[in-house]
């Protein structure tokens, strides 16, 4: 074959093999893409103004908890997962890479610290809801500790299913499931004061894709890197105006739901 029609049959392999990649999924009830609502750090304006918006619009989504939670808030904790909502894992004291402006510094952390430190947390949430499977969220977003990757310890100790990184809004819109990595699942880390019309944008984006984009909170109306309640509200009531094309659920499920279907595609 002359070098012209190799390159031709190369390019068209090419084309075959990345529409195979991006070959969307069919979320369930015909919906045209997904949205997952996540909330770090069990901060207390998430329980005084987050979850009573989510239950007014009859969603649901996932808190990612730390150490701090206490005998005044875990019965709180504890009966929004018997409503559906998820508890997951976000490390016992959410240590980050100094200037980070983090009490807990993870500079001399080890891996196998990092890792145990996962491990207890899981069993305190287990004492919370009394489920074993977990998903996590990396502290500050950083994979590392003390200079050192530890997405594949891990994925080796299997003490988590998911794990959710950060992102801005266009790396966080995702649709190639089949070369997601499960346990660096991107997110739109918000700002300060993001308008509900940005918010709202970042969902029809999602919408257009057929992919799945995941929210990634912090205080609502107060607190830090804060979201206003009244912006909050505007995305929730968005969402639930438009369930019929837009499936809200917790990280997990979401997650369990993807890997599934591109498998099976």
């Amino acid at each position: 074959k002359p070098p012209s029609m190799n390159k031709l049959i190369l390019f068209l392999l090419l084309l075959n093999f990345a529409a195979q990649a991006q070959e969307k999924i069919k979320w369930p009830g015909h919906k045209k893409g997904i949205i997952v609502l996540t909330y770090d750090d069990g901060m207390q304006s998430q329980l005084d103004i987050a979850v009573p918006q989510l239950d007014s619009a009859h969603l649901k989504a996932t808190f990612f908890l730390t150490g701090e939670i206490n005998s005044i808030t875990i019965p709180k904790w504890r009966a929004l997962s018997k409503r559906g909502y998820e508890l997951a894992n976000h490390t016992i004291y959410h240590p980050c890479a100094s200037g980070n402006d983090n009490p807990v510094v993870s500079d001399n952390y080890t891996v196998h610290g990092i890792i145990s430190e996962i491990e207890i947390m899981n069993h305190l949430l287990f004492a919370v809801d009394g489920k074993n499977s977990r998903t996590y969220a990396y502290p500050c977003t950083e994979t590392t500790v003390g200079g050192k990757d530890y997405v594949d310890s891990l994925r080796k100790y299997g003490f988590v299913k998911y794990a959710r990184i950060g992102g801005d809004v266009d790396d966080a819109v995702i649709t190639d499931f089949k070369h997601l990595d499960p346990l660096k699942v991107p997110s739109y880390g918000l700002e300060d004061n993001t308008p509900g019309k940005k918010l709202i944008a970042f969902v029809k984006r999602v919408e257009q894709s057929g992919g799945m984009g995941i929210f990634m909170f912090h205080g609502i109306n107060s607190e830090y890197i804060v979201t206003s309640a009244e912006a909050h509200r505007e995305l929730l009531n968005y969402l639930k105006e438009n369930k019929k094309e837009i499936w809200v659920t917790t990280f997990q499920e979401a997650m369990d739901y993807a890997m599934k279907a591109s498998r099976a595609n």
